[in-house]
């Protein structure tokens, strides 16, 4: 049973739903009375608190579009153990909060994640055909790549040798584990195979900033190639985080999401 406590913030609820693992799921509700709902999924050691999932959903609410920002399991407030691959567990985490939403009456018709939270997107519209559309931002095409810059050239050595890597921060403190049971969760993800099973009807929008030092901006250009029904913007000077493009971000998204709420309506 989830549970609700107005928040100080405009019309924002606090909402607490329990996955399937019993952990408690913390989302934020900028309730506008619409039927229909959107979802903001974060991104890698990210949480709900990020700017950019903040600022599109107060654009959503301004537009009297109804938007949950949620914390994956192990992040944010949510509970649960952090785990470095989690692809899976986190499209599971997103099926749950779909559902509640389900029961509830409201008809989810975007889901909407940045970087990792792109792909978990992605995955959650190849794996359950029940959403009119996906937006993708920034998120990898090729889950191998990426991982020797974080983690350095011989990553698999050293997971293989002691059975985890720590990365360290600046501080000399332990940002987190990486495991070889989520190392291989990564690795075993397959973007290209999941967007091939994403149902034909379901819309995908792809945004990618052209100045993305994460994840390199050709990684938008191979969605484009093998997703059927798919739109793709690239942002001009973004970075990563559309760190100085936050209103042009909200534009290109909210056009997409208002232009398949009235496609839905036509129907």
């Amino acid at each position: 049973m989830a549970e609700f406590s107005a928040s100080s913030v405009i019309t924002q609820q606090r909402v607490i739903i329990p996955n399937k693992h019993g952990e408690k799921l913390v989302g934020s509700l900028h309730e506008t009375g619409s039927r229909e709902i959107v979802i903001l999924c974060h991104g890698f050691i990210s949480n709900k608190e990020d700017t950019t999932m903040v600022n599109l959903a107060v654009a959503l609410e301004k537009e009297g579009i109804t938007a949950f920002r949620f914390d994956f399991s192990g992040n944010g407030e949510s509970e649960g153990s952090f785990e470095y691959g989690n692809y899976s567990k986190e499209a599971e985490d997103l099926r749950t909060v779909v559902e509640h939403f389900n029961a509830a009456n409201r008809v989810t018709t975007t889901v909407l994640g940045h970087s990792k939270g792109g792909d978990v997107v992605l995955l959650y519209a190849s794996m359950y055909h029940d959403i009119c559309s996906v937006v993708n931002l920034s998120g990898r095409y090729n889950l191998t790549r990426g991982i020797k810059e974080m983690l350095g050239e011989d990553f698999m050595e050293k997971i293989n040798k002691d059975g985890f890597i720590e990365k360290m921060n600046k501080a000399g403190t332990m940002k987190y584990r990486v495991t070889k049971a989520s190392m291989m969760d990564r690795l075993n993800t397959n973007m290209h195979e999941a967007c091939l099973n994403i149902d034909k009807k379901c819309r995908v929008l792809t945004v990618h900033g052209s100045n993305d030092n994460a994840i390199p901006v050709e990684d938008a250009t191979e969605f484009s190639k093998i997703i059927s029904n798919h739109e793709l913007q690239i942002i001009g000077g973004a970075d990563h985080g559309y760190s100085l493009h936050q209103a042009e971000l909200a534009v290109v998204v909210l056009r997409f999401i208002k232009s398949v709420l009235q496609e839905c309506k036509d129907k």
